[in-house]
C-alpha cells in the first residue's frame, strides 16, 4: 500500500545551520546511543569530518548499539579498505547503494542516485536535511565552504522517520539475513510543532516533495523565500510560483552567486527574466557555495531536507525533506535567510536593454518548453529499484589504529 505523507503533532524542532552547528549535534547523538543508529548520506569523504563520524560510529558498535550506515555508491565511492573494514569489523553493516564499476576511472551510474541525508538515534532523535560528511561543509575549509541546513527532531514524528530507514534497508538490500531490530518505546510528544516526512523515490513517490510545495505556493498570502542550491524546476513548480508573486505574495528566490559548479548559475539564470517579469525577487548568494534547500511560506509552513528544485531532486534522485508548521521555527528560518539577503547577496535587476529582448524573450519560452517536459522524459529512464550492497570486512580488518582515532576525536568545529 502507498504509504501517504501526515502530519504529526507533538514535535520539537531545532535548526542547525552548517557543519559547525550540526557535526557536534550528530557527533554527540550517535556517542550517546544506547540501542540503535541509523544513517544515511549521499557523500561520506575520508577527511577530518569523515574520520570524527567513523569514529563515533566505531565507538557506538564497540558499545554494543546497532549501527547501520548507508551511503551512495556514486557520492561516496572512494573509502578506503581500512576505513571501511574497521566499521564492519567492530559489527557497523555498511551498505552501498547501486554500487558500480568504473571505465578508464570514471563513473558512469549517475542517474537516481540515494541524495538522502537522515540520521536517527534510538527511535527518539532524529536527522533530516542537506549536509554531508565532508569538510567542505565548515567555514575553515575556505572560499569553497557550503551554506547548508539540516533539522534536529524529537516527538513522533521520529518513529516515521525511522522506520523509513528501516524499510529503506529492507526494500534494497540483496542476500542479506534480516536483522532482528531492538523493540523500542514510541517517542512520546515534546513539543508544539507538526511535522511530517516527504519522500521522494522512482515507485511509488515521484512527486511528493514538490507536491508539498506547490501545495505551499498556492495557499501563500504574504511571504515565499525558497533558498535552493541547484534551481531548475518543472513546468508547474514555476506557474505556483508565478501565480503567487502576480496575486501579491512577496516571493524571494535565494540562489548561487557563487556556484559551485558553472553550470548551475547558467541554468538558473535562463529563468531569471522569466520570473523577474512576474515580480519575483531573485537573490544570489555570493559568500560562498549555496548548498541549502529550504523555504518558508508565510507565518507557519517551512521545510527543510535534501531536495533540490532541478531534474536530478525533483525527477531522478531518492530525497528526504521534513515540513514543518509551527510560528516560532519558521520565524527563526525566515530570520536566517533574511539575514543572507541583507548582508550576503546581490538582487538580480531585470534586463534594462531594449535591443536584447526579443533574445531574451524566445530563450525564455524555450527553456520554458524543456522545463514543461523534463518529467515526462525522465519517466523514459529505467526507474529500478534500488540494490544495496553490503560492504564486508576484509580478512584480517580490526579496529582503526590509535592516531587516526585520535585525529577523529580532535575535530575542531566550534
Amino acid at each position: 500500500m502507498k504509504r501517504r505523507p501526515r502530519w504529526q503533532d507533538g514535535n520539537a524542532v531545532e535548526l542547525l545551520e552548517n557543519g559547525e552547528a550540526f557535526f557536534p549535534a550528530v557527533f554527540d547523538a550517535i556517542r550517546n546511543a544506547r540501542h540503535e543508529v541509523l544513517l544515511e548520506t549521499f557523500i561520506l569523504f575520508e577527511d577530518k569530518v569523515g574520520l570524527a563520524l567513523h569514529a563515533a560510529l566505531l565507538e557506538a558498535a564497540q558499545r554494543g548499539v546497532q549501527v547501520d550506515v548507508m551511503v551512495d555508491g556514486f557520492g561516496s565511492p572512494d573509502l578506503s579498505p581500512e576505513f571501511t573494514g574497521s566499521l564492519r569489523a567492530a559489527g557497523v553493516r555498511l551498505r552501498s547503494f547501486d554500487p558500480s564499476w568504473r571505465l578508464f576511472g570514471k563513473r558512469f551510474n549517475v542517474l537516481r542516485r540515494m541524495h538522502r541525508k537522515i540520521v536517527v538515534v534510538d527511535g527518539e532523535t532524529a536527522f533530516v536535511g542537506g549536509i554531508n560528511y565532508s569538510a567542505d561543509h565548515l567555514a575553515d575549509y575556505g572560499p569553497e565552504a557550503k551554506q547548508d541546513y539540516s533539522v534536529r527532531l524529537r516527538g513522533p514524528v521520529v518513529e516515521t522517520i525511522r522506520q523509513f530507514a528501516i524499510g529503506a534497508i529492507r526494500g534494497g538490500t540483496r542476500g542479506e539475513p534480516p536483522v532482528q531490530r531492538p523493540r523500542l518505546p514510541p517517542p512520546r510528544a515534546e513539543g508544539p510543532v507538526q511535522a511530517m516526512l516527504v519522500t521522494r523515490d522512482n515507485l511509488e513517490h515521484r512527486a511528493d516533495i514538490e507536491r508539498q510545495y506547490r501545495a505551499a505556493l498556492r495557499a501563500a498570502r504574504h511571504s515565499v523565500i525558497i533558498a535552493n542550491a541547484y534551481f531548475f524546476p518543472g513546468w508547474r513548480f514555476l506557474k505556483e510560483l508565478r501565480r503567487a508573486a502576480r496575486r501579491g505574495v512577496v516571493v524571494r528566490l535565494i540562489l548561487q552567486g557563487t556556484p559551485d559548479m558553472p553550470i548551475v548559475k547558467t541554468a538558473a539564470g535562463l529563468l531569471y527574466d522569466h520570473l523577474l517579469r512576474d515580480g519575483v525577487h531573485i537573490h544570489e548568494y555570493c559568500d560562498r557555495p549555496m548548498h541549502g534547500k529550504v523555504a518558508v511560506v508565510d507565518e507557519d509552513w517551512a521545510t527543510v531536507g535534501s531536495s533540490n528544485l532541478d531534474p536530478l531532486s525533483l525527477s531522478l534522485n531518492l530525497e528526504a525533506n521534513v515540513i514543518l508548521r509551527d510560528r516560532g521555527f519558521a520565524a527563526q528560518l525566515r530570520e536566517r535567510l533574511q539575514h543572507l539577503i541583507r548582508h550576503s547577496c546581490e538582487e538580480v535587476q531585470p534586463e534594462p536593454t531594449p535591443r536584447w529582448r526579443l533574445w531574451v524573450r524566445m530563450r525564455s519560452y524555450f527553456v520554458l518548453r524543456f522545463a514543461q517536459r523534463f518529467p515526462l522524459w525522465a519517466r523514459v529512464l529505467p526507474a529500478h529499484r534500488p540494490t544495496l550492497e553490503l560492504v564486508e570486512a576484509p580478512p584480517g580488518a580490526a579496529p582503526a589504529p590509535a592516531e587516526r582515532a585520535d585525529e577523529a576525536r580532535g575535530l575542531h568545529v566550534g
